[in-house]
């Protein structure tokens, strides 16, 4: 993995929704890693650092959730990157709260965002699911749901998993890359 790439929604309204738990993610691994210095090009903010001595790429698309892969599109083009080399940290209704999962390639779920990056660089590419969990009142639609913004309550899964995920970033480099939910499964279990 090269590039990790944070969907969401730019703009200060969406910042802390459950839709945007990428960038979330990757300003965590930004400040855990000491990757900074953000530009911006390609339709994207980005920037390039090390972890575990490897060179990554963080970037979060600033169109719209909907259209990402136009800006990972443009990325990839310029650096002459494989789909494979992409790991798409996104939100997951089905998965329960700070619940994560290493999936390679696949559908897109319903899931807009990753149905735009399909059409526009193929399905072969990592995604790194958050879970977000369901709704809990029947009467508000998922769409509605994920626009929400976490709540205080949220905050006793979202810290954690957030400090969890760049503490063990580092073994996704590793031969077995899905060592990392197992290692993340096994603590929430622990915790």
């Amino acid at each position: 993995m090269k590039a990790f790439v944070g969907l969401g929604n730019p703009g200060a309204n969406y910042a802390l929704t459950r839709h945007n738990i990428g960038f979330l993610v990757i300003d965590a691994i930004s400040q855990s890693y000491d990757i900074l210095d953000f530009k911006a090009k390609f339709h994207t903010l980005y920037s390039q650092g090390r972890i575990d001595n490897r060179s990554v790429f963080l970037l979060k698309p600033q169109t719209f959730m909907n259209v990402s892969g136009k800006a990972v599109s443009a990325f990839q083009s310029f650096y002459k990157l494989k789909p494979e080399d992409f790991c798409i940290i996104h939100d997951d209704l089905d998965l329960e709260e700070g619940k994560i999962r290493l999936k390679f390639g696949g559908g897109h779920g319903g899931h807009n965002g990753l149905r735009d990056l399909t059409q526009k660089i193929g399905p072969n590419f990592w995604r790194l699911k958050i879970g977000i969990g369901r709704p809990k009142m029947t009467s508000l639609s998922s769409a509605d749901y994920v626009l929400q913004n976490f709540t205080t309550d949220d905050e006793a899964w979202l810290v954690p998993t957030l400090q969890n995920i760049c503490t063990h970033l580092p073994l996704l480099f590793e031969t077995d890359p899905h060592k990392f939910t197992s290692v993340l499964m096994n603590e929430s279990i622990n915790s």
